[in-house]
This record gives structure tokens, sequence and C-alpha cells, in this order.
């Protein structure tokens, strides 16, 4: 289902293709400093393609446990129900889990704790009042390693066996817009803590 070099073919559908095409307002965290460094060179070694696409982030809003906010929403509804939400919130500091392979897909992620603050933050954006497209996927908060690329079995062994151990600071997020078939673009970032 794949061509050579493991990018897929047009005849291959991945289990993400759903929620990566729609349209619709994404929450991002991107991540910055050594640990983004560190993540994007995982990435370029054992998925290019995905180190292509986007810079190494979270997606805190529009994949799982909730889906992408409406494409139609104003900025200024954006920016009125969300900067009280990300000024309340104090930066998080966060530690990555070992690396997983989701079940029945050749994608493999850092994963980082769906309760505590990462949570709470969620869970407030999710009942802010904007309106969300479903998700079929209860919240699992992760960055992704290797998406596009079917491992081999070694390579696979090899990145489930590397720890990241720098943390993540949650510090800010990003809104970026996605609409077909245009590339996605960003709309403005909200500081956290004030």
């Amino acid at each position: 289902m794949t061509a050579e070099g493991g990018v897929p073919n047009a005849d291959s559908i991945h289990p993400f293709d759903e929620w990566r095409g729609a349209a619709g307002i994404f929450v991002l965290v991107e991540l910055r400093g050594p640990v983004a460094d560190q993540i994007h060179a995982l990435q370029l070694r054992f998925d290019p393609k995905l180190a292509a696409f986007a810079p190494p982030h979270l997606t805190l809003v529009g994949s799982s446990g909730m889906g992408p906010i409406a494409a139609d929403t104003p900025v200024q509804r954006l920016r009125e129900l969300l900067e009280p939400i990300a000024r309340d919130t104090p930066p998080l500091p966060l530690r990555f889990h070992r690396p997983v392979r989701f079940i029945q897909t050749d994608t493999v992620a850092l994963p980082l704790d769906p309760h505590g603050p990462l949570r709470s933050l969620h869970d407030r954006i999710k009942k802010s009042g904007l309106t969300f497209a479903p998700s079929r996927h209860a919240f699992t908060p992760h960055v992704t390693l290797s998406l596009y690329r079917t491992l081999g079995r070694e390579e696979a062994r090899e990145l489930l066996a590397l720890r990241v151990t720098e943390p993540v600071l949650v510090d800010h997020l990003v809104l970026s817009v996605t609409e077909q078939p245009r590339p996605p673009r960003s709309l403005f970032e909200l500081r956290r803590g004030g």
C-alpha cells in the first residue's frame, strides 16, 4: 500500500486522513528550543515528509478529544473566548512519556499525560462556547514522530526505544486554519499566563 520509500500511494488511506484534511481551526502548541530541535531531527531521520510538512507541534484542538473549530468562526470571536483562557493559564512544563505506536497504524508518537493541567486546558477550551467538529478519539495529547512512512522492523524498534527527556513548555497557543485545498495558515498566537 505504499510506494518506494514509504510514501503512501494514491490508493492507500491512512487512518488519520479524515482529520488531517478537515477544514477548520486548530489550536496548536509549537515546540520551541532544544526539544523542538531534537524532535525535528528525529522526524527528519524517520519521516522526512512529516518533518517538511510542519514544525514539531502538539495539536490541542482539532484531533483527539474534539475536532476542529468551525472554519467560519470570526477571529474576534476566537480572541474573545480564548484570550481569557490563555491569560488565566500559567505556562505548563511537561515531560514526554516513551514513544508509542498507535493501534492498527504505523504512526509513532510521543505522548503527554492526558490528565492534569493539560487536560484542564483542553476542557476549558472545549467548554468555551466555540463550535467544534466531533472527534472519534479520546483526548490523547502527543507529538508525532512518524506518520507518513511505514517503518521497517528495526527502524520501528529503534524509534520506540528512544527517549526524549527534554521538557516541553506549553506557554502559547497558535490558532491555524485549514481551508481545503489551500495549505494551513496561522491566524494568531496567544501567550499563556499573561
